[in-house]
């Protein structure tokens, strides 16, 4: 039977080198805050429970974790690796089994290795693996230590001799180790070295001079260890999971022309046969459908767009819902609330809030509908406005199924216009308009015939 599993993540440091006023951890990658993918590859292994020792910014960091299934352990005092873990023998008391130690800013782990790592760790029988890397330059990872194919100590850069510092195998921060043993020997580690901190890697020599197990397994990958100190780095590993991604959505079936300039978020879902241009931006939890078409510049967040979506050049659509074959821009605006249930085409400069738009209806060009109700095949003429806010509140338009609505018409809110009338072009509508009714609101036209003449000779 194998032994519980459980999760300690690492996310208490400051990250001074990210010059933030945000902790380090909740930097997004790929639109999620680092610190969610060890958390979420804690979860997919089984890990139960994880639990986040956190420090600087500590109620930031629980807030936005907050639902995701994790115990917290507080590390008031920064005094190295080693107390951190310590802090969360608390939230563990009582368990025992293996504890997969994680980094909150190494967050490029993949399943697979951690599954090689905790069936290496079985198999060696050892109370402590390390996770290692050969990196061509190792400068500020503590070092592997062998003899031969024995690891006898981690020694950190700063503490390390000059012949210690030309290995090139490093410590990831990632390990197995078995608990309660672990705490045990941590609680023997001191503090006398360069940084007087309780160094975790210390707990190596305590297993070694005990005559426990110790063992340790490379990874090939040297991207997938890679710590997160500054804004360079985030900015390379960015890089790196957006290659991810793309990589997997090309694999489903999704084209994308040029994956470089292509942005799309970790938690982003689309269909297949959907092709998407350079310079989309695709974020948050958006879920895109099949046989869809994006164009260049079209940036879309947190929105649920259906099959055979045609979204077009330079648009931005937030929060929104696009039902099936729908067309959206060039340069269009979805803003939070809008709702087109399907075979619709809002064109370019058309901007739209909290609008639910019914089957079939059409706004092509230059026209704002906000805090309106839009029946199903409605024509919305060019220039149209609803004229929502009155300075103090918001108020709402409704248009019912049917309705032709001409160039120029201004709907001054609360006003609803019934099921197929017809709005003549220029007008300003301040009442409710019954259906089968057509609605005029218009200056009288005047002529004057030879105007233009007799002013002509005046000027002369």
């Amino acid at each position: 039977m194998e032994k519980s599993v459980v999760a300690v993540i690492l996310a208490a440091g400051q990250g001074t080198r990210m010059k933030s006023a945000i902790p380090k951890v909740l930097h997004p990658l790929a639109g999620t805050p680092m610190v969610e993918y060890p958390v979420a590859l804690a979860k997919e292994l089984g890990c139960d429970p994880t639990v986040l020792v956190v420090g600087h910014q500590a109620s930031d960091v629980e807030k936005a974790l907050d639902g995701r299934g994790v115990l917290f352990a507080r590390q008031s005092e920064q005094l190295g690796t080693g107390h951190a873990l310590l802090c969360a023998e608390e939230a563990l008391r009582g368990v025992s089994g293996t504890l997969l130690l994680l980094c909150g800013d190494v967050p490029l782990l993949e399943t697979e290795t951690m599954e090689r790592l905790l069936a290496y760790h079985r198999t060696q029988k050892a109370n402590v693996t390390v996770l290692t890397a050969h990196r061509d330059d190792p400068h500020g990872y503590g070092r592997i230590v062998r003899d031969g194919e024995q690891v006898l100590r981690i020694v950190e850069e700063k503490d390390a001799s000059p012949k210690e510092k030309s290995i090139h195998e490093i410590n990831t921060g990632i390990y197995a180790m078995e608990i309660p043993w672990a705490f045990d020997a941590l609680r023997s580690v001191g503090r006398d070295n360069a940084q007087g901190e309780y160094y975790l890697t210390d707990i190596v020599s305590v297993a070694r001079n005990a005559g426990h197990g110790v063992s340790a397994l490379s990874v090939s990958s040297e991207a997938e260890t890679m710590g997160i100190n500054d804004r360079v780095q985030l900015a390379t590993a960015a890089a790196l999971m957006r290659q991810r991604i793309n990589d997997a959505l090309m694999r489903s079936g999704v084209s994308l022309v040029d994956p470089k300039t292509t942005y799309i978020d970790a938690q982003v879902r689309i269909g297949q046969d959907t092709l998407v241009y350079p310079g989309v931006y695709l974020r948050g939890k958006t879920c895109i459908g099949n046989r869809c078409i994006l164009e260049p510049g079209a940036m879309v967040t947190d929105c649920e767009i259906g099959d055979g979506v045609h979204i077009k050049a330079g648009s931005v659509l937030q929060e929104s819902r696009v039902g099936d074959h729908t067309d959206v821009g060039p340069m269009a605006h979805l803003r939070p609330g809008t709702d087109l249930a399907g075979h619709n085409k809002i064109g370019n400069f058309v901007e739209t809030k909290k609008a639910i738009i019914g089957t079939g209806s059409k706004a092509s060009h230059l026209t704002y509908i906000g805090d309106a109700e839009v029946g199903s095949e409605v024509n919305i003429g060019c220039g149209t406005i609803t004229c929502n806010y009155d300075g103090v509140n918001k108020h709402k338009t409704v248009i019912e199924d049917g309705v032709f609505v001409g160039s120029d018409t201004q709907f001054v809110a609360p006003v609803r216009i019934g099921r197929n009338s017809l709005i003549g072009a220029g007008s300003t509508i301040t009442k409710d308009v019954p259906p089968d009714a057509l609605a005029l609101s218009r200056a009288e036209q005047k002529i004057i015939e030879g105007w233009v003449l007799r002013k002509g000779k005046k000027k002369k």
